[in-house]
C-alpha cells in the first residue's frame, strides 16, 4: 500500500503554517517526519487522519484520491501526543477493547503482567504510553500514525517500541514524527523534514545541517 499527501496548506489566523507539503509512504518503510517545535508536524498527521481539516489537502492511497477523512475508512489508526486513553479503565479492558492479544504483550514486556487489572490511570506516564504505542501497533488497520511514540518512555524500553515498529512496518504504512530525532533516524528507511511550511524528502542526513535543523557537526 501507498499512502500519498499532496499540497497541503493549512493557515491559523490568515498566518500559513504548511504551503505545498507533499509525503509519501508506504506497507515495507517506516517513513518520519523531522522539524522543529511549531513546524506542523502534528498538524500534519492530524490533517492526514481527518481530525484537523486544512484550506486544501489531496490524499491518495494506491493513487486512488479519498474523498472522505481517513479515520472513516478504518484503515488507520493514530498515536496522538496526548493520553488518549481512560484513566478510568483497567489495563486488561483496554487490550480487550482494541482487540490485542494482551499475553502476547507481556511476553515483550514481562514487567507489565502485574499492572492487568490496574486502573490505566494509576500507571506513569511512560507505561501508558508503552500500552498506547502497542495497542494502536497491533490494532487491525494498514496505515499507523505515530505522533511523539517515544515521549516519556524510559530508555529501557524505547530499544522494544523501536524494534516493535520495525516488526510491524513488513505490513502496515507507519509515518511517525518525535523530537528525539535521533531515534527516529535510527529507524526510519525515508526521512522528511518540515522547513518553512514545505516538505523536504532528506536523502542524505547532512541534509539535515544544511537546513540548520541540526547544528553543524551533530551527526
Amino acid at each position: 500500500m501507498i499512502l500519498e499527501t499532496d499540497s497541503i496548506e493549512l493557515y491559523f489566523n490568515n498566518k500559513a503554517i504548511l504551503n505545498g507539503i507533499y509525503l509519501k509512504a508506504e506497507t515495507g518503510k517506516i517513513t518520519g517526519l523531522l522539524g522543529r517545535n511549531g513546524s506542523g508536524k502534528s498538524c500534519i498527521l492530524k490533517i492526514i487522519f481527518g481530525d484537523l481539516k486544512p484550506k486544501y489537502k489531496f490524499i491518495r492511497i494506491d493513487n486512488n484520491p479519498i474523498l472522505k477523512p481517513l479515520y472513516l475508512t478504518k484503515l488507520v489508526s493514530y498515536l496522538p501526543q496526548y493520553h488518549f486513553i481512560p484513566k478510568t479503565l483497567k489495563v486488561k479492558t483496554v487490550f480487550k477493547l482494541f482487540k490485542v492479544d494482551w499475553n502476547k504483550f507481556i511476553n515483550e514486556f514481562s514487567d507489565f503482567s502485574i499492572y492487568k487489572n490496574t486502573k490505566f490511570g494509576l500507571l506513569s506516564g511512560g507505561e501508558r504510553r508503552i500500552i498506547e504505542i502497542y495497542v494502536i501497533l497491533k490494532k487491525r488497520g494498514k496505515i499507523v500514525l505515530l505522533d511523539e511514540p517515544f515521549n516519556g518512555v524510559a530508555p529501557l524500553h524505547i530499544e522494544k517500541i523501536q524494534s516493535l515498529i520495525k516488526s510491524e512496518k513488513t505490513k502496515k504504512v507507519i509515518l511517525l514524527t518525535d523530537h528525539r530525532y535521533s531515534e527516529v533516524i535510527d529507524i526510519c528507511d525515508t526521512l522528511y523534514l518540515v522547513n518553512n511550511g514545505c516538505s523536504k524528502l532528506i536523502n542524505n542526513l547532512t541534509e539535515l545541517e544544511d537546513y540548520n535543523y541540526l547544528n553543524i557537526g551533530t551527526l
